[in-house]
């Protein structure tokens, strides 16, 4: 029996880095999966990648910034496979790299409403219908910096903190009604997002970053994924309002 057999996992920014990795792994555990994305160059590959593992996978274009958008992607997740029983909240973007103190509100506003109001949209449409169904898992990618500080970058620090303050608060809120709400911090994984652009680009800041780690390398999207799984599935039953760091050391520092 395959870890998530015959259950329906819902996962935002899955058409690449670790939500592509999570929805293959989710489908190569024998889940009905259902991407929900903004429509990139990466949707091909992507859902054909997906559905080499299982042919029951759809697309449904959205901006979680929108909470209509959101909704109606819950919606035909149910429509098609009549339930979500798994969520990946993994859609969000780097932000503004400025101090505080130089940072536009446009900068402000945009990593937030993307990387925190985002997932509270998410939550909110899928806590939901998981409370219909008394039963249901929920998986936030915050990371290392929803835990430590990282310069230049306290937009996307203020909202993964944020997304760890949700998880604990809906967990509290729905354990009785069978919900699991958990999320996942990483450290520095070789994805688009950490190399698409800007100072990343750079071979002597990409050196520089995984000089952080003490286990000096970058993570790997399917080493998320494998902690996606385990807290996706009855292996963690009694694991909710908590976080799994996989982050080489980071966080021990």
């Amino acid at each position: 029996m395959k870890k998530l057999e015959n259950r329906t996992v819902f996962v935002t920014g899955g058409l690449s880095g670790i939500g592509k990795a999570c929805a293959v792994a989710a489908a190569t555990e024998g889940a009905n999966v259902v991407v929900a994305d903004i429509k990139s160059v990466d949707f091909d590959t992507a859902m054909r990648d997906i559905k080499a593992e299982n042919k029951n996978a759809i697309f449904v274009e959205c901006d979680v910034a929108s909470m209509e958008q959101v909704g109606r992607a819950i919606a035909q997740a149910v429509k098609t496979f009549g339930s979500v029983d798994v969520a990946l909240n993994d859609a969000g973007i780097a932000g503004e790299p400025n101090r505080i103190g130089d940072m536009t509100e446009e900068g402000w506003n945009t990593v937030i409403h993307v990387n925190l109001t985002g997932i509270f949209n998410c939550m909110k449409h899928e806590l939901m219908q998981m409370s219909s169904q008394k039963s249901g898992v929920i998986v936030n990618m915050s990371s290392i910096h929803g835990k430590a500080g990282y310069a230049c970058s306290g937009g996307y620090v203020a909202a993964k903190h944020g997304i760890i303050g949700l998880t604990r608060t809906a967990a509290l809120e729905y354990a009785h009604e069978g919900i699991r709400v958990n999320a996942i911090c990483p450290g520095f994984v070789n994805t688009p997002l950490l190399t698409k652009g800007g100072k990343n680009d750079s071979e002597k800041i990409k050196q520089q970053i995984t000089d952080l780690h003490p286990m000096k390398r970058l993570g790997k999207p399917e080493e998320v994924a494998k902690g996606f799984i385990f807290l996706a599935s009855d292996d963690s039953s009694f694991v909710t309002g908590t976080t799994l760091d996989i982050d080489g050391g980071y966080l021990a520092q």
